[in-house]
Order: C-alpha cells, then sequence, then structure tokens
C-alpha cells in the first residue's frame, strides 16, 4: 500500500511540474483564478476530486 501512495504521489508531482515547465502562463492564471474564488467553493470542489479520484482508484485497483 506505502509503495501504490508513493507512486502516486510521485506521478502526482510529475503531472504538475509538467504543467507548470509547458506552460507557466496558464498555470499562474489557474492560480489566480483560484484564489479568487470563494472558500466554500474551493471546499466543495475539493471533496468532488478527491471523491472522484477515490472512484477511480477504486475502479482501476478491481
Amino acid at each position: 500500500m506505502w509503495a501504490d501512495l508513493a507512486v502516486a504521489f510521485g506521478l502526482m508531482l510529475v503531472i504538475e511540474g509538467v504543467l507548470y515547465a509547458l506552460a507557466p502562463g496558464t498555470m499562474r492564471r489557474v492560480i489566480e483564478a483560484v484564489t479568487a474564488l470563494p472558500e466554500q467553493t474551493m471546499r466543495f470542489t475539493g471533496i468532488a476530486v478527491a471523491i472522484a479520484g477515490l472512484i477511480i482508484v477504486m475502479f482501476a485497483r478491481g
């Protein structure tokens, strides 16, 4: 389980790094847009994304 978690964390870092490397201006605008959102919207979005991630993991793991 810890190895899977380490792989997932590593892949997350790779994807985020590639996004910043390929489109730094776009990433800056995304960060500015996110910081302008109300906390409740950010919280709801975070929960929704976490649930979507769990569902993807459940299906991928069988």
